[in-house]
């Protein structure tokens, strides 16, 4: 990465699953956010939900930023699913495990994606779960494995700062491999 650059990474997942607090695990500077009281307490107990964005910072090493933002998790907010991810160069998407639609809600976030043609790197972090459960990524394996996408998976404490910045650090790897493979073929 070059010294000056600015880099956009959306995270995304269901309402629940921890991109407010994966952001503010790991922003430099305080995260903004649009959290506001939650009305739908019978999808989620949870008492506040984001309704248009969060957005935090990260500098690297060499002086890039890393602009992060999140999106609201409802799909009535999918509209800003779209506008966060224009121009971002990957996604990370984030699971509740421990949420009984947690499958249903993996698809419909990998089917939206694929319908709008999003081909960036993506990232899948799934949370919530117990770690004795070594079955647990099975199924997120099998349903991207079924739907021919290959993206790395990683179990995750989205209120931990490492395991965050592990998707991050991935995603960016992604991105840098993609730019030698293009660099190659020229």
């Amino acid at each position: 990465m070059a010294q000056d650059n600015e880099l956009k990474i959306v995270f995304t997942g269901p309402m629940g699953a921890g991109k407010t607090t994966a952001i503010r695990a790991i922003s430099d500077k305080p995260p903004v956010s649009t959290d506001v009281g939650n009305s739908d307490r019978q999808a989620h107990a949870k008492p506040t939900t984001t309704v248009a964005l969060d957005y935090g910072q990260i500098l690297l090493d060499d002086g890039t930023t890393v602009n992060l933002y999140g999106t609201p998790g409802q799909e009535r907010f999918s509209f800003m699913w779209e506008i966060l991810c224009s121009g971002a160069l990957g996604v990370i998407l984030l699971v509740d495990a421990s949420s009984t639609t947690a499958i249903e809600d993996f698809r419909t976030f990998i089917a939206y994606f694929q319908r709008i043609g999003y081909e960036q790197p993506l990232v899948i972090g799934v949370g919530w779960h117990l770690a004795q459960d070594e079955h647990q990524l099975e199924g997120y394996t099998k349903e991207l494995s079924a739907r021919g996408i290959v993206a790395p998976l990683f179990d995750v404490d989205v209120r931990d700062r490492e395991d965050v910045l592990l998707l991050v650090q991935t995603l960016l790897c992604l991105l840098e491999a993609r730019v030698m493979e293009t660099g190659h073929a020229s």
